[in-house]
């Protein structure tokens, strides 16, 4: 996939860049994922309680973490981190994404795409190849996301099947590998 895509203009011209997190943006980061989520479509999740939760966490991969910036102001985030795939031949390791979110007045312009781009490119580098999470299909389809049993994974979540989705971020990375997933949070 590429990173290329831009970000769609604004009245008065943007100038968005993505960067990885610094330790001076968590606070920022906490307020803007708990804000994002308070106004999506889907019920408040404390989303930015997972985030201090999972960058304690063994699964936590700091290079994969970002935010987008105009201006100096945060106005998106990204965090993708380590997500067991458990199969027949042992562990196969993925990424999670959660949260990917952009400040309400910013939504519709490309910034999560652009987010979820950076981070893809970071993780081929990493030598990941396969993503997933529990989002909306209709916004997560668009990026190549379906349903995780279209890979031959099972969701053994507790998250409606519809709602977990997969994608290879190298071609093909799915091909041979059967398993499930029993955790997203």
């Amino acid at each position: 996939m590429s990173i290329t895509r831009g970000v769609k203009r604004r009245p008065g011209g943007m100038d968005v860049s993505v960067r990885n997190v610094q330790k001076k943006d968590f606070d920022s980061i906490y307020e803007l994922v708990k804000i994002a989520f308070q106004t999506a479509e889907m019920p408040p999740s404390n989303e930015e309680d997972y985030v201090l939760k999972w960058r304690a966490s063994d699964s936590y991969v700091s290079e994969l973490e970002f935010v987008a910036e105009e201006k100096g102001e945060i106005i998106g985030h990204i965090m993708l981190q380590k997500l067991k795939i458990h199969t027949n031949n042992g562990i196969y390791f993925g990424l999670l994404v959660a949260p990917l979110c952009v400040k309400l007045e910013f939504r519709s312009l490309g910034i999560g795409g652009k987010l979820l781009y950076a981070g893809f490119e970071k993780a081929k580098e990493l030598g990941y190849t396969v993503a997933f999470l529990a989002g909306n299909p209709k916004y997560y389809g668009r990026f190549g996301f379906k349903e995780v049993s279209e890979f031959g994974i099972e969701n053994k979540t507790a998250i409606p099947n519809q709602f977990v989705l997969g994608c290879e971020i190298v071609k093909g990375s799915l091909e041979n590998i059967k398993g499930y997933i029993d955790e997203l949070l």
